[in-house]
């Protein structure tokens, strides 16, 4: 298996989840309508809708070298200096519920940006209906890059107003990991949240370091929320991340949901779980005031 097409932790804890009733759920027509992607699953017919009342919202294109990123946006109506925070999206694109979350921070009070930084592959990850067809396209991101578009969303961010002093990064699934990987990376950033971000990674040379390696290079304080009946990430190498950041003196803390799968705070599949994403929302933004990102 080469490493374009392996199942990485994050994968496997999406696909080894114990199976759900589809009662409840919308139709497939329903859920691309509602801008889900169909790789995702089923998806849940009482899925979160934020609306974008007091907020302005909409797609932008941001340049990165030679080429245009695009990414979707929310921020407070009128507040021309509102923290930034990025939205570092799962492996299924920038689909709805991204979109919604990055709403969700919009009306914290934040100047939320969730980029697409899969698009080079010209695919659309939104409309891809099976797991194995996106593994090609997110394995193959190679970290340098994926650093340099975080770095060029955040600078866009500054020239449309954003507070550069007020800096995070919040992610979900692969882009759990993407918060290790940017807090290992940024000396501008003021706090990451990481949701049940891949800590151990295969080996694939686009991958250099995994978050364990980069413990001793933490330069931001992250809050990890992980599940305990997470299949593809075990508690024991939730525990040895939080021993890792302990030994090097970095600036961290975990929470760890027992009975919660891996993707439990997505509130459009069956992982849900109402009690554990609802508390976990709240430590993330406790988290983004502790440090200065949100007021």
């Amino acid at each position: 298996m080469s490493f374009e097409t392996t199942m990485t932790s994050d994968v496997v804890g999406l696909t080894k989840a114990a199976p759900v009733s589809r009662r409840g759920f919308m139709s497939a027509t329903a859920a691309v309508a509602a801008g889900y992607t169909l790789a995702a699953g089923p998806v849940r017919a009482e899925a979160i809708t934020t609306d974008a009342n007091g907020l302005q919202v909409g797609d932008a294109r941001i340049k990165v070298g030679s080429e245009e990123m695009p990414v979707y946006f929310a921020r407070p109506a009128g507040n021309t200096k509102a923290p930034v925070i990025i939205v570092a999206m799962e492996i299924f694109g920038l689909h709805e519920y991204i979109k919604d979350v990055t709403r969700r921070l919009a009306k914290l009070g934040a100047f939320a940006i969730a980029p697409d930084y899969y698009f080079r592959k010209g695919i659309d990850l939104t409309k891809v209906a099976e797991v194995k067809d996106l593994l090609p396209v997110v394995n193959a991101k190679p970290d340098a890059e994926l650093m340099s578009d975080l770095d060029a969303t955040v600078a866009w961010a500054g020239s449309q107003g954003g507070d550069m002093v007020k800096l995070g990064i919040i992610g979900f699934c692969r882009g759990g990991r993407t918060v290790w990987e940017y807090a290992a990376h940024s000396g501008a950033l003021k706090a990451g949240v990481a949701f049940y971000g891949t800590l151990v990674d295969p080996e694939n040379p686009l991958l250099p370091k995994s978050p364990m390696q980069l413990a001793p290079e933490m330069k931001a304080p992250v809050l990890g929320l992980y599940g305990g009946a997470d299949t593809g990430i075990p508690v024991a190498q939730v525990e040895q991340m939080k021993a890792a950041l302990e030994q090097s003196k970095k600036t961290a803390e975990f929470k760890i949901y027992p009975e919660a799968p891996h993707g439990f705070h997505a509130d459009y599949r069956g992982s849900y779980r109402k009690d554990a994403a609802e508390d976990a929302w709240k430590q993330a933004q406790a988290w983004f005031k502790k440090y200065g990102v949100l007021s």
